[in-house]
């Protein structure tokens, strides 16, 4: 029988993080068992405002990485703020944050003040360029890295294209993924030294470090060389019932075992396909060829059938809007239906990791902002009721926004 939670049940995370990038770093550790309690500032993470809502008002964005938290709402201009949030901080196991650098320091609450006064905390930064260095205080967010670590352009100049946004933020999943995995690293490392780290994650070097042509070009480029992989020279066909369907792979490698299933080998005997440099230049041409031979096909499963013999898949492209009625993700369980504090409900991604013997994924609901002052303030901090009216008096501890 799986455990009731989940591997990193008993760590506490305070999570001053907001937008994507740090809240989804948590989104993570909530969804691995993790206690997580939410600092928000008195407006509230700007990501609660963002459209689409579902239920009663509750943005969908914010929900998918915000679900399972607990929010505590502190205004940090305040003395009495600060001081909240540094005993929340050190009284936390982990500590997470995605401002810009200097900003936590400036507040007391920088990783040199809190492994000062707790050295086994584990304190763990996220930002744009890294903590050091001369771009360490530019503003980032992804569209930006999309652009200046090269994924812009990679996606545009091998299709003769003007470059074009991107229409998911990469950068602040991929960052966020790589800040949890270093988290709980630093975890195993407390649990076999007892020190703690501070962690600089940065989105620029995440980017760098999760596109796979990063070493070639770092490196001179293909300097004639043809890859072996080319994802934006992957041949996009379509059926007979009108359905498209993506072929992986280079083409001008794939394109003789292509001839085969098409029953066409003769085509190899063609100047322009006859060996492999001939068919990189020529790219176009058996595109074309391939594509008028997948029209053939009353659909895309019977067009993989034919690519059987080269254990070829073809992917469907499909709305993501359809996936959550999907049989595999039926089966799988790869969406969970989640409810708002006011009766309203949404489906949302249920984790990409199951775990043997614990309960893995999301879990609760959306936290209102501010929701759970008084219930953390006492029971994390165990300060008494008539000090917790007296930070609310104050305007050091926001009420709760319905």
């Amino acid at each position: 029988m799986d455990e009731p939670g989940g591997p990193l049940a008993g760590v506490r995370v305070v999570d001053f993080t907001r937008v994507i990038a740090g809240p989804s770093c948590t989104q993570t550790l909530v969804n691995l068992g993790a206690e997580v309690i939410k600092v928000e500032p008195p407006e509230g993470d700007v990501m609660r405002k963002a459209r689409p809502v579902r239920g009663k008002g509750v943005s969908l964005i914010w929900a998918q990485v915000n679900t399972g938290k607990t929010c505590v709402c502190l205004d940090l201009d305040k003395p009495e703020g600060r001081a909240v949030a540094r005993d929340l901080a050190l009284a936390g196991d982990v500590v997470v944050e995605n401002f810009r650098p200097g900003v936590m320091a400036r507040l007391g609450l920088g990783p040199h003040e809190l492994l000062e006064a707790k050295p086994e905390l584990i304190y763990c930064s996220i930002s744009g360029y890294g903590q050091s260095g001369a771009a360490a205080r530019r503003r980032a967010y992804a569209p930006i890295i999309h652009a200046e670590m090269g994924l812009l352009d990679l996606g545009g100049e091998p299709r003769g294209l003007e470059p074009q946004p991107e229409p998911v933020s990469h950068a602040d999943f991929a960052v966020g993924s790589q800040a949890a995995t270093a988290i709980c690293a630093a975890l195993v490392g407390r649990a076999r030294t007892g020190r703690g780290t501070h962690l600089d994650v940065s989105m620029a070097e995440t980017m760098l470090a999760m596109m796979e042509w990063t070493a070639i070009e770092a490196n001179g480029g293909l300097r004639g060389e043809i890859p072996t992989f080319w994802p934006a020279k992957a041949i996009i066909v379509r059926t007979a019932d009108g359905a498209y369907a993506q072929l992986p792979g280079n083409p001008a490698t794939t394109f003789p075992a292509l001839t085969r299933c098409m029953g066409r080998p003769d085509l190899l005997a063609d100047p322009r396909f006859a060996n492999q440099r001939a068919r990189f230049e020529h790219v176009a041409e058996m595109a074309e060829l391939i594509r008028a031979w997948a029209a053939t096909f009353p659909d895309r499963e019977a067009f993989e059938a034919a690519l059987e013999p080269m254990k070829m898949p073809v992917g469907a492209i499909r709305r993501l809007a359809d996936i959550p009625d999907d049989e595999w993700s039926q089966e799988r369980g790869a969406f969970t239906t989640v409810e708002d504090r006011n009766g309203g409900s949404m489906r949302l991604p249920y984790s990409p990791v199951r775990a043997s013997g614990y309960r893995v994924g999301v879990h609760g609901r959306p936290a209102t902002q501010g929701e759970s002052n008084e219930a953390v303030l006492r029971s994390v901090l165990g300060l008494d009721a008539a000090t917790v009216a007296a930070l609310r008096d104050c305007g050091a501890l926001v009420e709760p926004d319905d």
